[in-house]
């Protein structure tokens, strides 16, 4: 007895072909600020995690309640004479966060400590004004 298989020859001309999905518009290993945000009585504490980065390319400002952390990834090229790069799978260039908080900051009592990736501010609430009544003549 003889058993017939039949073979579509289109299949074999595709088969392996969609193995991988191919994503062309994103870039591999981007950066990505990951924040964690904690209130306290007195300060905000926030966590970043910005691993890869010097201390030294990592710039924060503050506005008021608005916070603004930015990072820069610098590229560092080690290619020897003889060598060729094939492929290259680390991201280079900046990425920023901006958030508001619901308190004022207090910017000169800001501590900021970078250590093991993750950049750690204590930000200072500034002590709220009472409003002040006019009295018209």
């Amino acid at each position: 007895m003889s058993n017939l298989i039949r073979r579509d020859p289109l299949d074999d001309l595709f088969r392996g072909f969609f193995v991988r999905p191919v994503d062309l518009g994103s870039q591999p290993d981007a950066p990505v600020l990951k924040i964690d945000v904690k209130e306290q009585e007195s300060s905000y504490l926030v966590h970043a995690e910005i691993p890869g980065v010097k201390k030294e390319d990592i710039h924060v400002a503050i506005d008021g309640a608005v916070v603004s952390v930015s990072a820069e990834r610098r590229e560092d090229r080690d290619v020897k004479e003889g060598e060729r790069v094939l492929r290259t799978e680390r991201y280079f260039g900046k990425v920023s966060r901006s958030f508001q908080l619901a308190q004022e900051i207090d910017e000169g009592q800001v501590t900021a400590k970078y250590a093991d990736g993750v950049l750690e501010l204590t930000l200072p609430k500034k002590a709220a004004t009472q409003a002040r009544r006019i009295t018209i003549q």
